[in-house]
């Protein structure tokens, strides 16, 4: 499939978004009961645009990589990008509530001092400053943090350091040099005005110098401030900006990682669906396909619904999974992928979904065959050399993965591509780690720190989905029945998945230390996407990260029931080690 095109794709250092004809989008825009008519929906920094009709419909003309702006009053803005199989874009307005002064919603209410204390070391947004902690997603104006997971030991000082690492932001300008000093400008209000350098606070110390003597090497976190409004409290010194610099011997120090269900009074109540009673929701060719009393009665079955279904790819995702692994019928399953396949080929999130379910399986020569389709259609997404990077580590192919990682890291060298420092950089960081640890055989090869025996750590549960439109909650419940939600709506983090989006990538990450031994639980609340048709999700239990005794398992789910909480997988975390 496609060959010499990937060939030629691998030999060349970079390609942006592939260039497309206009086209036009259609959708639906609701409040989530009735249609909403005069909404704009514009292309940012275009002249085209929009409005919805009396029954909330419209159509766009647009190209991939065009941002669409939904706003309407009263309703919180939404902006979404255009990616290569983006066609149909239905869109749910929430209202825009904000907080007025002496008020604050409940739901969001500002966190004591104490809990992000707790959370400190779980957050990498959270900031100790000379007058408490900050955190950085809750606090005035623009702040951009940095972890010490992303700041690379090769910088001579401070000075070296901003200006690689917050390049731009804020319009910041540094002079000067590591031998010689120099002083950090922040641009903190309207340009009409002209302030003085930052100033530096240290482990709570405020210095209006750059600390050249800082070692960076033992910097924990460091932020800049890049407005009046969030460096207000440091009064008129910290007009011109304030950079923060948490050290290691400063932060709040635990021998145990936090549970962050444990600091609320959130006990997970009311119903969740098994996967039982998730097919007894599914749609009728799949309730017969389950329920058939034999390989030949369900070819019938199959046969017969075809006849409605044969434009629907994910029928035939759910037919090939149904004869592979309820009837081991490989042949007959390879066989309906194969003769349908040209309803694959050129749409990434359907090969994604087909890799993650191969990946599932353990067909794993195929899983690459899918993301190698993926990496042809997405070259410029950062994901694309992750998934082509661990879908060879997992074919035991280590040189070719860690060719993977350096080519990505040489085109963000080169410019030619972005790092996500806040939501990719952290996961892509760990996994670059994890093959060093792991693998003996090749260069810069590290020696494992736990060696069989030792007490072992962390269980990391990786999650994936294939449509960068997909919209749900996942729900971590501890042995305490206390839960933690992450939050992928465009209601609650649209920025979130605005980047995901801008840099290319759909994968979150959570950690379960072993001083939280028992049943763990993962739920997932589906909401939708945008187009009405399933996601796939790919969640990925590695136990013992990090460790001589690591395993891994993958599993695939589809989710197409929307607006119920819906049982995933358990993990039982014993004092050593974790097993599902």
């Amino acid at each position: 499939m496609k060959k010499t095109v990937l060939l030629f794709c691998f030999s060349i250092s970079f390609l942006g978004f592939s260039q497309t004809s206009p086209r036009i989008i259609s959708g639906f825009i609701s409040d989530g009961d009735n249609p909403m008519p005069n909404v704009s929906v514009s292309v940012t920094g275009s002249t085209k645009s929009t409005f919805s009709d009396s029954t909330g419909r419209y159509n766009l003309t647009v190209n991939t990589g065009d941002v669409v702006s939904y706003s309407h009053r009263g309703m919180k803005t939404f902006n979404i990008m255009i990616e290569d199989v983006t066609r149909i874009l239905n869109v749910k307005m929430v209202p825009d509530v904000k907080e007025l002064g002496g008020v604050t919603v409940v739901g969001n209410r500002l966190k004591s001092q104490e809990e992000l204390k707790n959370e400190y070391l779980l957050r990498d947004d959270i900031i100790n400053t000379a007058f408490g902690y900050m955190d950085a997603k809750t606090a005035p104006g623009r702040i951009r943090v940095l972890d010490e997971k992303d700041i690379p030991q090769i910088y001579i000082c401070v000075l070296e350091l901003l200006r690689s690492r917050f390049a731009g932001f804020a319009s910041m300008r540094i002079v000067g040099d590591c031998l010689n000093g120099g002083a950090v400008f922040i641009r903190g209000g309207s340009s009409a005005f002209t302030f003085g350098p930052a100033i530096f606070d240290i482990d709570g110390v405020v210095v209006t110098e750059v600390p050249l003597w800082l070692d960076v090497s033992v910097i924990k976190r460091i932020a800049v401030l890049g407005s009046v409004s969030s460096a207000t409290r440091y009064g008129s010194v910290g007009s011109g900006g304030v950079v923060i610099i948490n050290t290691l011997s400063s932060y709040p120090k635990t021998e145990t990682i936090t549970d962050t269900a444990r600091l609320r009074n959130n006990f997970a109540t009311g119903k969740v669906l098994s996967s039982e009673e998730i097919l007894e929701n599914s749609s009728t060719y799949l309730k017969e396909l389950e329920t058939s009393s034999s390989f030949a009665a369900a070819k019938k079955v199959f046969e017969r619904f075809e006849i409605s279904f044969s434009n629907s790819p994910y029928f035939y995702l759910d037919a090939y999974r149904h004869f592979s692994e309820k009837w081991n019928k490989m042949g007959y399953a390879d066989g309906i992928l194969e003769e349908n396949f040209e309803q694959f080929e050129d749409n990434a999130v359907l090969l994604k979904a087909l890799a993650y379910i191969y990946e599932a399986q353990g067909r794993l020569e195929k899983a690459n065959e899918m993301y190698k389709e993926t990496f042809i259609l997405r070259p410029s997404y950062a994901q694309s050399y992750r998934d082509m990077a661990n879908s060879y580590s997992n074919l035991d192919k280590t040189k070719k993965a860690a060719s993977m990682y350096a080519r990505y890291y040489h085109l963000l060298q080169e410019g030619f591509m972005e790092l996500d420092s806040i939501g990719f950089a952290p996961i892509l960081r760990q996994e670059v780690d994890n093959l060093l640890l792991t693998n003996n055989t090749l260069p810069g090869y590290k020696k494992k720190r736990n060696r069989a025996g030792k007490k072992l750590k962390q269980t990391r549960l990786v999650f994936e989905w294939n449509d960068g439109e997909a919209e749900f909650e996942l729900q971590f419940v501890n042995p305490d029945n206390q839960y933690y939600k992450w939050k992928h709506t465009l209601a609650d983090n649209s920025e979130i998945i605005q980047r995901e989006k801008e840099y290319g990538y759909s994968v979150m990450e959570q950690v379960i230390d072993d001083n939280f031994p028992g049943l763990w639980r993962v739920n997932v609340n589906y909401f939708g996407n945008k187009s009405l048709t399933p996601t796939y999700l790919k969640a990925t239990v590695y136990h013992n990260f990090g460790t001589d005794l690591q395993q891994k398992e993958t599993m695939a789910f589809k989710l197409s029931l929307k607006n119920v909480n819906q049982e995933l997988f358990t993990v039982q975390i014993s004092e050593n080690n974790a097993t599902r």
